[in-house]
């Protein structure tokens, strides 16, 4: 029998080859049925749920509209009958000197990380199977460690990991759980548009904080269904650091300022 045969998971911000893809991807392997919630279609990665003949369905939902997250998550335990596990994937960060940040992109920054997963979350609980349910938040190493220049971004997943501590005593009594890993520099389109950018010295500094190195998506999903599988029953509350040692922070001058993103529409872990 696989891990999650007979699970359903929800998945928000997925995309075609970064972390939320290749957590949905894991499941589907282990037999869960996944929905995928988000923006933009992960068009490449459907066709290859497809090909595996996995159960997916696809929900176009602006996590940070109450409306539309409730409408999806009842779609989704209207088809399939149940919610096992919630995957709080779906951010967005920019980088900029503190003093040039506006009202704009930190509200928008917060209402995507840290308030589009409050929703997401508020939705799941009353159809979220009791005695061994589980919410599993995608924060970062810049939540612990932070970095120069990523403010709100660090500010965001902070507040990701403060939310999952109180999470997982309030759901404890039904049997649920709510964990969250802090993945450091991962592979993908929207690392390599940062470490473009990065001088010699940089890139040295940057490796020091990754002692393995720099980690896939992969890595970041093995956790994540880990955390959220039988095997981890006993375990709630905690952010997991992924990659990297939180005392040694995350240096880099460079990367602090080598991209100013536009945060208008959220962008797929």
């Amino acid at each position: 029998m696989k891990r999650f045969e007979d699970s359903v998971v929800l998945i928000t911000g997925p995309s075609d080859n970064g972390i939320g893809g290749a957590i949905a991807e894991q499941f589907a392997e282990q037999g869960a049925a996944v929905c995928l919630l988000g923006i933009e279609k992960p068009v490449r990665l459907i066709k290859r749920l497809q090909r595996r003949e996995s159960a997916a369905v696809w929900h176009e939902v602006d996590i940070c509209n109450t409306h539309e997250v409730d409408q999806a998550v009842a779609s989704c335990q209207q088809q399939f009958g149940r919610i096992d596990v919630l995957i709080n994937n779906a951010g967005v960060e920019f980088s900029k000197p503190f003093e040039e940040i506006d009202d704009d992109q930190w509200d928008r920054l917060l209402s995507v990380n840290l308030t589009g997963a409050m929703k997401m979350t508020r939705a799941v609980i009353p159809f979220l199977t009791e005695q061994g349910g589980v919410i599993v938040n995608i924060a970062s190493a810049l939540g612990m460690a932070g970095c120069a220049g990523y403010h709100a971004y660090s500010a965001s997943k902070a507040g990701l990991i403060a939310m999952t501590r109180s999470l997982a005593i309030e759901l404890a009594p039904r049997g649920q759980r709510a964990v969250c890993v802090a993945p450091a520099l991962v592979h993908t389109p929207m690392a390599h548009k940062h470490i473009s950018s990065l001088d010699e010295n940089s890139m040295k500094d940057l490796e020091t904080a990754h002692p393995l190195g720099m980690g896939t998506p992969n890595d970041v999903a093995d956790a994540v269904t880990f955390l959220a599988s039988k095997q981890a029953s006993w375990i709630t509350g905690i952010s997991l650091p992924l990659g990297w040692i939180p005392s040694w922070g995350l240096p880099a001058p460079e990367f602090r300022t080598s991209v100013a993103q536009n945060v208008k529409k959220p962008l797929k872990g």
